[in-house]
């Protein structure tokens, strides 16, 4: 490839999602942990947990990296992606998905392990609660970064999930930062903060251009109840683009001194949140890496979020592209 061959790499965990929606009797009935969280597990812990549903499951690829990579893509970046998928028939339509919206699919690693998993489950009021098990990604080594891995490559956004293998993240970074891309880092959830939050804070002093954090994971990234705006100032404080998330009310975006409110799109329904913050750090990147103003590149991705919401899954169906990018199109101007 020759330089600047791709916009974005994303670099993360390639998981097929498998959602279901439940009554909120079938989360204090049957899962641990907090609603609205991610929690590791097994296989089997899955085969369980699916089995205890008893309904027909709705089968999407996702990933916080790939699902936000592949937003941007549709909108119209180049992009590529590095993580490990499998040797199973669930690895081969993973791959196939991403080649099919768009995305290059070169830099896949594969393992000799079925590909990972997670269930979301889904209950009236939108929300999502997460039990993933890695599968085929959790083998993907140190070692097998390279630097021809990021060759080419302008942005490299990595996701926060990463961050359960310290060493995993730390050799993604470095190698990153080697290979001259710039950076963004999606905390992914207040579990994740709370195990590198340590991890988390040394990168942001080293420089990451772009952090995208909801309201949960910037409470818990600076332990701290202060109002959101004064959150994403601490964010930015670091010397990049802090952005907090705060769903349906929008979000806080700082860059230096300026701070800027990115109003909500309002929606009549709230089907499921799964892939909703992936879709909104699609949207901004999208408008960062194309030179658009902080504010506009907010809008966008409150657009992709808002979309997003309003359907199963973190895939915006193939209808609603044309519009969201005649809209990127014209927040160019803004």
């Amino acid at each position: 490839m020759t330089p600047q061959s791709f916009d974005l790499i994303g670099i993360g965990n390639p998981i097929m999602d498998l959602l279901a929606h439940v009554p909120e009797s079938f989360l204090t009935s049957h899962v641990t942990g907090e609603k609205g969280g991610m929690v590791l597990v097994d296989d089997h812990d899955i085969a369980a947990l699916v089995a205890k549903v008893g309904t027909q499951l709705a089968v999407t690829p996702g990933g916080s990296a790939a699902n936000a990579t592949l937003s941007a893509t549709r909108l119209g970046l180049r992009s590529t992606y590095l993580g490990k998928i499998g040797r199973d028939i669930t690895a081969d339509d993973y791959l196939t998905n991403f080649i099919a919206a768009g995305g290059d699919g070169s830099r896949f690693k594969r393992a000799t392990l079925p590909n990972g998993r997670c269930l979301s489950l889904v209950t009236p009021d939108g929300q999502r609660t997460m039990r993933t098990h890695l599968g085929a990604a959790m083998t993907l080594s140190p070692d097998e970064i390279t630097l021809d891995d990021f060759r080419g490559a302008r942005h490299a956004h990595i996701e926060g999930y990463l961050l359960f293998n310290p060493a995993l993240a730390d050799k993604v970074a470095r190698t990153a930062r080697a290979a001259g891309c710039t950076i963004s880092l999606e905390l992914a959830s207040f579990e994740v903060v709370n195990v590198a939050r340590d991890w988390i804070l040394a990168q942001l002093k080293e420089g990451v251009h772009v952090v995208f954090a909801n309201e949960d994971e910037i409470k818990a990234l600076f332990q701290s109840t202060e109002p959101y705006d004064v959150q994403a100032r601490k964010l930015a404080g670091f010397g990049g683009i802090g952005a907090v998330k705060i769903g349906k009310d929008g979000a806080w975006v700082a860059h230096g001194q300026d701070l800027h409110r990115i109003e909500p799109i309002k929606v009549s329904k709230v089907i499921d949140t799964t892939g909703a913050g992936d879709a909104w750090a699609g949207g901004f990147l999208y408008g960062y890496l194309k030179g658009h103003s902080v504010p506009a590149a907010g809008a966008l991705g409150s657009a992709l979020g808002a979309e997003c919401v309003q359907h199963l899954g973190p895939a915006i169906p193939e209808m609603h592209w044309p519009r969201l990018r005649a809209l990127a199109a014209s927040l160019a101007k803004v």
